[in-house]
């Protein structure tokens, strides 16, 4: 979709502030004015969850307070907004998508909303899946009957991957602040390897956790002169270069071997001054959805490694890099395993999947 110069200019305003802070409140109150021009609205909020059950949810509003989320305990189980994002996450649903427009009103949350200082007449939404232990339910509203539109929407959706990028990098360094402060945290965190680096290859802290990773995962000739490995190196200097769109497309590194895979995140620190930092958060993460023996029984050997990589969240890019193939080779593959083995979707492949590795 077309979008005008003016469009363009606040979209990247916007990318700007979700870059600017490592604290996401801090990146809401930024990215709140140009967003809310971007696509008018009168109110916005991010909903952080905790998969349950129970359900742990947090609303981050910025701007002044609405009494109804501070609510949203009593009406979480009306929310008829709930139900549709999670059917279809990382896309964006308008409430005209949602459900019929006299069902809106009679809800029990509508109601409420017009007791108070929030007039839910419009909803426009996205469940942001930031990692399999973290989600965010972004939500703008309107007090006016004005409908949000398709354009609008492809707005929001044009923002979505850097919405959830920046839930992402805030969530796993929330306690850290910048300078030494921030050193010592990433140094001490026990879940994670993070080796911070000044591009193009000044090592600045290299965490004792990083460290047993590396050595695990690089042997000393995969090593540049830093000491850092090449090809992450590699890869530090090519997103340097790119606009933040490109970016996420090559955020993060994954390396597999056998069972098991390495996952290299590069974060940009938000700096006062001077050049940028990055961390290079690393985990070691094992497959989380093996691909079933009945279903693997049903694929060709080239099906089942393309099946692996859909099961652990991989694009099909990201499948074509892997296995040395061709982008459109992927997508054929991938639309015949899904025929082999009549699902329609990967949402539909993974559920089976899973479905399939818990028996009842």
């Amino acid at each position: 979709m077309h979008f005008t110069s003016k469009e363009l200019e606040l979209r990247e305003r916007i990318i700007t502030a979700l870059h600017s802070s490592l604290s996401l409140p801090l990146v809401l109150e930024a990215t709140r004015a140009p967003l809310l021009e971007l696509t008018p609205a009168d109110h916005m909020g991010l909903c952080v969850m905790t998969p349950g059950p129970p359900l742990d949810f947090q609303w981050l509003v910025p701007g002044h307070r609405l009494t109804l989320l501070d609510e949203y305990p009593r009406w979480a189980d009306s929310d008829f907004v709930r139900a549709p994002i999670f059917a279809q996450p990382n896309v964006v649903l308008r409430d005209t998508q949602m459900l019929p427009r006299r069902a809106l009103e009679a809800s029990a949350l509508y109601r409420r909303s017009q007791e108070l200082d929030l007039r839910l007449e419009h909803v426009m939404a996205v469940l942001l899946p930031a990692k399999e232990t973290l989600l965010g339910a972004f939500t703008l509203y309107r007090d006016r009957r004005v409908e949000f539109s398709e354009h609008e929407a492809a707005l929001l959706t044009s923002l979505t991957p850097h919405l959830t990028n920046a839930i992402r990098n805030c969530r796993d360094m929330q306690a850290a602040r910048s300078g030494a402060r921030l050193l010592e945290e990433l140094y001490n965190r026990p879940d994670a390897g993070f080796l911070v680096v000044l591009p193009p290859s000044r090592e600045l802290l290299r965490s004792e956790r990083a460290r047993v990773l590396l050595d695990t995962w690089f042997a000393p000739s995969d090593l540049h002169a830093s000491g850092i490995p090449g090809m992450l190196l590699e890869r530090l200097q090519a997103l340097t270069r790119m606009h933040p769109d490109e970016r996420l497309k090559h955020n993060p590194l994954v390396s597999l071997r056998g069972e098991t895979y390495l996952v290299v995140r590069f974060i940009e620190l938000p700096q006062p001054e001077g050049p940028a930092q990055w961390a290079l958060s690393m985990n070691e993460v094992p497959m989380s959805i093996p691909l079933p023996q009945n279903m693997r029984l049903q694929l060709t050997n080239r099906q089942v490694d393309i099946a692996q990589g859909i099961l652990r969240n991989w694009s099909n890019e990201q499948i074509a890099e892997h296995l040395g193939l061709s982008e459109d080779t992927v997508k054929t593959h991938v639309r015949d395993i899904f025929g082999r083995l009549k699902v329609d979707n990967r949402a539909d492949f993974l559920y089976q999947a899973s479905h399939l590795n818990r028996p009842l």
